[in-house]
């Protein structure tokens, strides 16, 4: 994909990602012959073990080169989630519903029926905000009569925070600066 940045490093990282995982299985089988201590978990100890240190060094490396040179851009970020016309909330609303009392299966039907409104309103060139930037996908939620019966319009606009995705980053941050 041309057009991304970096495409190849952050590739390289994820493939490598699965290379350490899958020394798991030779550790994990290892565990088993700990109290025997016989000489065959040692040949597959003298592969596993130095392949996932360097190799996950070299991914701390690679990955620090990456964010080091990271350029973001928050108002095409949140230019591009509001293109959506609001349906990035979609699995909020439908993790709300059953907390409420409404059955799984009736949640998802409430959230789809309306999402696929916002699709075919965006194909047929609605736009993805009101006057008011109010997301089309907010709009029909509000007009739904069998979702207000279980959430108040309140609730239905909390689901639309996106303050609710960080509320964790600052306390994140504080674990891994300790």
């Amino acid at each position: 994909m041309p057009h991304k940045r970096n495409p190849i490093l952050t590739e390289n990282i994820t493939g490598l990602a699965r290379m350490v995982r899958s020394y798991a299985v030779p550790a994990m089988e290892n565990v088993a012959l700990w109290h025997e201590r016989d000489i065959s978990h040692s040949s597959t100890e003298r592969f596993w073990l130095p392949d996932s240190f360097v190799t996950s060094d070299f991914m701390l490396h690679r990955f620090n080169s990456v964010i080091s040179k990271l350029v973001v851009y928050p108002e095409n970020m949140m230019r591009n989630l509001n293109l959506t016309g609001g349906l990035v909330f979609s699995q909020r609303v439908l993790l709300e519903l059953p907390i409420k009392g409404v059955s799984r299966e009736d949640a998802y039907r409430i959230v789809q029926r309306n999402a696929m409104k916002v699709w075919e309103g965006l194909q047929h060139g609605k736009s993805a905000t009101n006057e008011q930037g109010e997301s089309l996908y907010l709009q029909f939620l509000l007009d739904d009569e069998e979702l207000r019966q279980s959430l108040s319009e309140e609730a239905i606009r909390e689901c639309f925070n996106f303050d609710y995705y960080t509320k964790n980053v600052d306390r994140i941050f504080a674990r891994v600066f300790k």
